[in-house]
């Protein structure tokens, strides 16, 4: 996935995965503070940005995550959501990933005329360690959405998600490692446990990245570059393609778009080695592969 839509940016932390969060990370790089939270300008209409041609940038059939340097359901953006969850539903004929790790907040802060799900939209809770996992997983399962995922990330401990599998809703698992600073590790046999369910229940699952510190066989390896990491990771053969998403893509005027109608991606050379190539959108041609 190469499209990132950050309607907001900044976030309070709320469990362990956040104790060594990358976006904090990052701001204190900047000289600013992570918990500075603000509704961004030039972003915030990101889905609906045209190029000189009247064409929207961001192609039907693509997959747009949301909110990545922050939370979509956080209480400080309940004045935001509204006109975010309107944009969403203007562009039917793209893929929108949400990801949270507060569930509790999410069936109150649903737009009107929701109904069972909207047909665009996957729902992600964040299962960072066993404990989460069995708070946040329940919840989602409880929501009223057509796509949901998990995402174990960072994963910071042995997680078992076996038992919320069979009910048939989660569609996708994606796992990885913690980066930059502080960094806990992420062990093989995690990884190894979580692929092997999904594989029961023929579900995608994703091993996206090891993490700077990566346990195998009893030994801990130091990798530093999010390059390396990824490319171990594909390496790894811990990727899994399950059953299809059924995703109902819709046009403006409501007819269900054909896949010959949708954006086909494109890769180069050092996409064939990376870890998210499973479920990702493609090359965004952004020019920094040559640097």
């Amino acid at each position: 996935m190469h499209d990132i839509w950050n309607p907001w940016h900044g976030c309070i932390k709320c469990s362990e995965g956040c104790q060594h969060c990358y976006m904090y990370f990052l701001d204190r790089l900047r000289d600013r503070n992570g918990a500075d939270i603000y509704r961004t300008k030039s972003a915030f209409r990101y889905p609906l940005q045209k190029d000189r041609s009247g064409n929207y940038k961001v192609k039907s059939g693509e997959m747009i995550r949301v909110c990545m340097t922050s939370d979509f359901f956080l209480e400080e953006a309940d004045g935001w959501r509204e006109e975010a969850w309107e944009i969403m539903r203007q562009r039917p004929d793209v893929k929108f990933f949400l990801l949270t790790k507060r569930p509790q907040r999410v069936a109150e802060c649903l737009p009107k005329k929701w109904g069972d799900g909207w047909e665009n939209v996957m729902l992600n809770v964040t299962c960072e360690n066993q404990r989460r996992a069995d708070e946040r997983i329940p919840l989602l399962l409880d929501l009223p959405f057509r796509h949901k995922g998990i995402m174990c990330a960072p994963l910071i401990g042995a997680v078992s998600i076996e038992k919320y599998l069979g009910a048939g809703q989660i569609e996708q698992v994606i796992c990885g490692g913690e980066n930059y600073d502080g960094a806990r590790p992420c062990d093989f046999d995690w990884v190894k446990g979580l692929r092997a369910e999904c594989v029961t229940h023929d579900i995608t699952f994703c091993f996206i990245e090891t993490g700077t510190f990566f346990v195998k066989d009893g030994k801990c390896y130091h990798l530093p570059k999010k390059q390396v990491q990824s490319e171990m990771a594909f390496k790894s053969g811990m990727g899994y393609q399950g059953k299809a998403i059924n995703w109902k893509l819709m046009n403006r005027i409501g007819e269900e778009l054909t896949e010959d109608s949708m954006y086909v991606p494109h890769y180069r050379e050092n996409c064939e080695k990376c870890g998210s190539r499973l479920i990702c959108n493609g090359c965004s041609d952004c020019g920094r592969c040559g640097e």
